[in-house]
């Protein structure tokens, strides 16, 4: 009795291993060069889609990594960041960096704050916005200028 089982058993292993290597040469066979009658359905014209950089990656153009330069989020409106101060990782596109808020465009904050996400992809640059150490010597140059020219007139 027992004799008869093992054999049984052994009859279903040996069919389950033909199957095995029945599925496995099918697979060499499905895996082989296509055939040039086949139709290419790839289109090399076709674009990729642009992978989205983290605060560092955007940075990494600007000059002096974008320190004085405004940066935000793509999905926030109005609201910014004025970079301050950035530290890097040896690789460059990983670190810390800190920023002075804004929104509309005049700071909400007076003491810049560490910036949160900035390894996401999902940063840009806004162009826009003038830095803060341009806009300040034409303001006060005006100034100057309008008060030079008061004083020559009395």
């Amino acid at each position: 009795m027992a004799l008869s089982i093992r054999v049984e058993s052994l009859r279903n292993s040996s069919s389950l291993f033909r199957t095995f290597s029945f599925n496995s040469f099918i697979r060499t066979l499905s895996t082989s060069s296509p055939s040039s009658s086949a139709p290419q359905t790839q289109n090399p014209n076709k674009s990729k889609r642009k992978k989205k950089k983290n605060l560092f990656e955007v940075a990494n153009f600007l000059p002096n990594w974008g320190i004085g330069y405004h940066m935000a989020k793509n999905h926030w409106n109005e609201v910014s960041y004025e970079i301050t101060k950035i530290n890097l990782y040896k690789d460059g596109k990983h670190g810390k960096a800190w920023g002075l808020a804004h929104k509309n465009g005049l700071p909400i904050a007076e003491a810049p704050k560490k910036i949160s996400g900035v390894h996401k992809r999902c940063w840009r640059y806004l162009p826009n916005i003038v830095k803060a150490s341009e806009s300040s010597p034409t303001l006060t140059s005006s100034t100057e200028s309008g008060l030079k020219v008061e004083a020559q007139a009395t």
